[in-house]
């Protein structure tokens, strides 16, 4: 109640002063008394000059980071208050910008010394798994005659050098006439006719076995044993007990497995960069877990003209003998770009605005400059540069998303910092990073 009483008095003694105020001066209030209108318009006219030492705002930027600045404090679309920019955080070389070590640390930029590295290049082809022909063996006859017995009768044996293969019987006149010569050399002592003849026997393909018979026995061989010229698996077939044979027909076809080849075809544009003796690695559909070594064997000379590949001979080791012939393989071979070491950089520190390539140097105190590239050979996730950048400079390789933003807003700056006769909009490609290419 005592407080009730105490504002009542008070409003009747200011009614009071006011009334004798009007009573004595009339309309005009002396000048040292402002009206309130006035009062409040004088104190928005002239703020509060700032205190000593005080860091001064030079302009307000946008919060998104868009090229947008303001003289008096604003907000954006989306009611959010414009950042100040102080005149100490202006103050850098021409051509960079600063970007404060706290903004630096929670964007997660990472800087990156330049330095000259070899470029792989990987080259990815498909292909199928193949015999290797130098590891191929046929086994024929150079006369005519009968398959008397087969001692490898199935597809698929694993066969030896000098393993019998089957016996077959001499049909050809030919053949029993240069026995003849043979023994009627011997026969007759003449050991020059003899050496001949023997040497006859054996162009015609009679084995060792069956010269010795001649010599030891006297009397003309008809059934003599074939066997195996190398080591290898039997891969196919054709004779069979009873059959008769010409001359040159096949009998039976051996091949080494220990050594493959994966024949792939290669695109136009990757022919460049292929050299015999690349490494390469192969998947296969039939061992997806597991990555097989080999090496470019061979580049044929031709090119399909119809799919515009050629092809490519891939040497694939078979130690264990579990890879098969005709499988379907993925290779990739690690083709070199150049043959020394180039100046190279992370793609990821590369901003490709579509009329510049751009990287940021990272210098001391949280100042970074943009740097104009002229960009080579790629491979393997890294960029060559040849012109731009020097070896030892750091880069940005991550984060340079927030630099780049920094950077237009500094394009921005430009234009409110220049003359008043002379502010005119900055050329979309004079911007610095991915604001060029929108």
């Amino acid at each position: 109640m005592t407080r009730i009483i105490t504002l009542i008095a008070g409003a009747l003694m200011g009614g009071v002063v006011g009334a004798l105020a009007v009573a004595r001066y009339g309309d005009s209030l002396p000048a040292f008394l402002p009206s309130a209108p006035e009062a409040h318009a004088e104190a928005a006219a002239s703020p509060a000059e700032p205190k000593p030492g005080a860091r001064k705002v030079r302009f307000y930027r946008n919060p998104m980071g868009l090229p947008d600045v303001s003289p008096v404090p604003k907000k954006d679309s989306m009611g959010m208050d414009y950042i100040p920019v102080y005149e100490d955080e202006t103050q850098d070389a021409p051509g960079t910008v600063r970007v404060s070590l706290a903004k630096v640390q929670r964007a997660g930029v990472q800087t990156e010394a330049v330095t000259r590295r070899a470029l792989v290049r990987p080259v990815r082809a498909t292909g199928t798994v193949a015999l290797h022909e130098a590891r191929l063996a046929v086994v024929t006859a150079r006369f005519g005659g009968f398959v008397e017995e087969l001692h490898v009768a199935l597809t698929g044996s694993e066969v030896r050098a000098g393993m019998p293969l089957m016996r077959v019987w001499i049909e050809s006149p030919e053949i029993l006439r240069k026995q003849a010569d043979y023994l009627a050399a011997l026969r007759g002592g003449r050991p020059a006719d003899a050496v001949a003849a023997e040497g006859n026997l054996r162009l015609f393909g009679i084995p060792d076995a069956a010269i010795d018979q001649l010599r030891r026995t006297g009397d003309p061989v008809r059934s003599i044993l074939l066997t195996a010229p190398a080591r290898g698996t039997v891969m196919e077939k054709p004779a069979i007990v009873g059959m008769r044979f010409q001359p040159g027909d096949m009998l039976f076809k051996t091949a080494d497995l220990s050594q493959l080849w994966v024949m792939v075809q290669v695109a136009e544009r990757d022919l460049g960069a292929l050299q015999v003796g690349q490494p390469a690695r192969i998947t296969l559909k039939a061992f997806p877990d597991t990555a097989f070594a080999g090496k470019v064997g061979f580049i044929y000379p031709d090119l399909d003209m119809a799919t515009r590949t050629a092809r490519v001979r891939i040497d694939l080791p078979n130690p264990d003998g579990r890879i098969r012939t005709g499988l379907y393989a993925d290779v990739t071979i690690e083709a070199s770009a150049g043959a020394a070491p180039v100046l190279a950089v992370p793609a990821s520190a590369i901003i490709d605005s579509g009329r510049r390539k751009v990287a940021f140097i990272a210098k001391e105190d949280g100042v970074f400059e943009p740097r104009d590239l002229v960009l080579g050979a790629r491979g393997d996730g890294l960029v060559e540069v040849r012109q731009g950048l020097s070896e030892g400079e750091r880069i940005v390789v991550r984060g340079n998303f927030l630099i780049d933003a920094e950077s237009n807003l500094r394009a921005a700056l430009t234009t409110f910092d220049a003359p008043p006769g002379d502010k005119r909009p900055a050329e979309p490609s004079e911007k610095t990073g991915t604001e060029a290419g929108r």
